[in-house]
């Protein structure tokens, strides 16, 4: 019987952009026309594909990603690719990605409940009771250069 984080991971791999990603080339041309939805990369992909660029030490959020994204997407929907982002590959650094308070919202998804924060820590980032300490300081906001 499949789970309700298989559902999940099933209808969101099923979900195209039906618009060309930003950084990736244009969805076809007047010649060969649009391409199929089987050949634009998965949300989840634009997703991942902005957090391996989160740098050492810094976080982001879940609604940052999702307004980078360049997709009509909401920080719920970016949440659900950071569910299933242990079978990313490459693997990405979900440790990185925080709720809008800084809080360790995603923690239960990590093999320990401890892991998240550890990895964050080994980084240099100060986190007490859950909760990132100077967040605004250590934020990084995908948009930027």
């Amino acid at each position: 019987m499949a789970t309700d984080a298989d559902i999940v991971h099933l209808i969101m791999k099923t979900y195209r952009s039906k618009k060309g990603l930003p950084s990736l080339p244009p969805a076809g041309n007047r010649k060969t026309g649009p391409k199929e939805p089987a050949d634009t990369p998965s949300f989840f992909e634009r997703i991942y594909e902005l957090v391996r660029q989160i740098p050492k030490g810094r976080v982001t959020t879940y609604g940052a990603l999702a307004e980078a994204s360049g997709l009509k997407i909401t920080a719920r929907m970016a949440g659900w690719a950071m569910y299933a982002a242990d079978r990313a590959q490459p693997p990405i650094p979900a440790h990185r990605v925080v709720n809008s308070s800084g809080v360790l919202s995603g923690k239960d998804h990590f093999s320990t409940p401890t892991l998240m924060q550890e990895l964050l820590e080994q980084e240099g980032i100060v986190v007490k009771k859950d909760k990132i300490q100077d967040f605004k300081t250590v934020f990084w906001d995908p948009k930027s250069p």
